[in-house]
């Protein structure tokens, strides 16, 4: 009997303590699971949602209640407007944690200006006569400036539609940027106008004809293809070459435009060089007209008066090239070895009854 009533205490005592350790959980689920103010929130669409404000916000979590900033700003909520706006929706109980307002911040993808126009250069890159990206001026109708996305925008940004004319340089091209979320994708489009450049020498000075450029007579600057043309000249192709004619300053330098300098100058003295194997010797002379290294000019020898012709090799200098008499051929040998040669036939002499004298020439 004693035994019987001792089990049963402690089946009581067993069952007690069950339900005390049952209900300490329960009360300890229901700590935890009390809706809780975020300081600090961060949204990725357009608006705000109630699971977005609290925590262990249940089946209101999906309510919108209120807008979001604007894509990439932060915006500030009073926690007094927020608790009027959760009962509303019945939602009560909310612990506010002290806090006096809720930051939200609006995620957002950004694009950079500079990225779009890299981005549109790369899209029209050798199109209907274009050349290299790098090299294309743009010019937008619109400042495209930074764009910003939705923060589910993640995917490439892809040409969809890119149309140039090469007649009046414009163009049209659009972009779409794929969404992770499923949504349709965004479109981007941008009209302008796209010129092509090249780096030119252009002229710090205006200079005369026949005048030899300085290094500080030429600068650097990428101007229009079609301003300067195929034959742009760099600037270590122009510097110590010489203008053909008169140009302006800022003017754009063509290879045709420049030739190279005049070693020697028309009426100038010069070094008249005559030279063969084993001769060389120099005269003064004058000449007749200019000419740059490797040029034949006419210059007169001081010495003889006569006019010669000679080949531009320095700076006032001009090499004349004397002919080397030839060799006389050598002696006909008469025998061979092919055969023994066959006796000269016999010659008729006709005699003179009186001598002749030799005509004058």
């Amino acid at each position: 009997m004693i035994a019987r009533s001792l089990i049963l205490a402690s089946a009581l005592l067993a069952a007690s303590a069950s339900v005390a350790v049952a209900q300490s959980r329960l009360e300890q689920a229901d700590i935890i699971a009390a809706p809780a103010l975020r300081a600090n929130v961060q949204v990725s669409s357009d608006i705000v949602r109630i699971g977005d404000l609290i925590d262990n916000a249940g089946s209101a979590s999906q309510i919108a209640i209120y807008r979001a900033p604007d894509l990439g700003t932060t915006g500030s909520l009073q926690v007094t407007q927020v608790i009027n706006a959760l009962r509303a929706h019945q939602v009560i109980g909310v612990d506010t944690r002290d806090l006096k307002e809720i930051s939200v911040t609006r995620l957002a993808r950004s694009i950079e200006g500079k990225d779009i126009e890299a981005q549109v250069g790369r899209a029209l890159e050798r199109k209907n006569g274009l050349g290299d990206a790098a090299n294309l001026n743009l010019t937008f109708d619109r400042d495209p400036g930074d764009v910003r996305l939705d923060a589910g925008f993640t995917g490439a940004i892809q040409p969809t539609s890119v149309r140039y004319d090469n007649r009046n340089g414009r163009f049209d091209v659009t972009f779409e940027i794929a969404n992770d979320s499923g949504i349709n994708a965004t479109k981007l489009r941008f009209t302008g106008t796209a010129v092509e450049t090249v780096e030119a020498a252009v002229l710090a000075r205006s200079v005369e004809r026949n005048e030899v450029l300085k290094s500080s007579d030429v600068v650097v600057e990428r101007r229009p293809k079609a301003e300067v043309g195929a034959d742009a000249a760099g600037r270590d192709r122009a510097v110590g070459m010489q203008a053909r004619r008169q140009l302006r300053a800022g003017q754009a330098l063509r290879v045709a435009d420049l030739a190279k300098p005049d070693l020697v100058q028309r009426d100038q003295n010069v070094t008249l060089i005559y030279e063969s194997p084993g001769l060389y010797l120099t005269v003064r002379g004058k000449a007749l007209e200019s000419g740059t290294e490797g040029d034949v000019v006419n210059v007169m020898n001081l010495q003889s008066k006569r006019t010669v012709s000679g080949t531009v090799t320095g700076r006032g200098q001009v090499s004349i090239s004397v002919a080397t008499p030839r060799p006389a051929p050598p002696a006909l040998d008469t025998t061979s070895s092919l055969g023994v040669a066959e006796p000269a036939a016999p010659v008729a002499v006709a005699k003179l009854s009186s001598p002749v004298a030799p005509k004058a020439e």
